[in-house]
């Protein structure tokens, strides 16, 4: 089963999808998208490892998410990927145009078909002011798009806020 949770920042979505990954009765892998590229950054990965039960496995994976979900996803583990707008962030700040539509295509084709259970993470973006700046929209835009699609693929998807989950599509928790 795919899951995705929607939140906005501090709105409880990593911690829901960890008990979620915590209850599935799985080995569980947490795919981490960030990069350690400055103290507040180096600050949260810190906070986010300590949470996790030392038995989690762990791959750190910037920009090649599709393969590495199809390299550990099996029908006995969970993967718990978190976040998707900063692997969308890192998507879009390198060199290679071609990039984001090849991996975001990869991603879309292959969700719905991996084995176990997948629990996919997400800032939801769109709720604000239109953002001043080109790459600023762009990114507005493109994860409000990827959002939509993987939407359209989950057999559930939760929305976050103040800690509480709501969901949007798919079985209550």
């Amino acid at each position: 089963m795919f899951e995705l949770i929607l939140g906005g920042a501090r709105s409880g979505k990593s911690r829901l999808a960890e008990r979620l990954a915590s209850e599935a009765g799985l080995a569980v892998t947490y795919i981490a998208t960030s990069q350690s590229l400055d103290g507040e950054m180096h600050a949260r990965i810190e906070g986010h490892r300590a949470r996790r039960p030392v038995e989690w496995g762990l791959v750190e994976e910037p920009v090649a998410l599709a393969r590495v979900l199809h390299e550990h996803a099996a029908a006995d583990r969970c993967l718990l990927v978190d976040c998707l707008t900063l692997w969308l962030t890192n998507l879009l700040l390198l060199d290679d145009s071609d990039a984001l539509p090849r991996e975001r295509d990869a991603l879309l084709d292959c969700v719905e078909h991996l084995p176990g259970r997948v629990i996919m993470v997400s800032n939801e973006t769109g709720l604000g002011v239109v953002p001043m700046g080109e790459l600023s929209r762009r990114y507005v835009d493109e994860a409000g798009t990827l959002h939509q699609a993987l939407a359209a693929r989950a057999g559930r998807v939760a929305f976050c806020i103040a800690g509480l989950p709501m969901v949007l599509k798919g079985e209550p928790f």
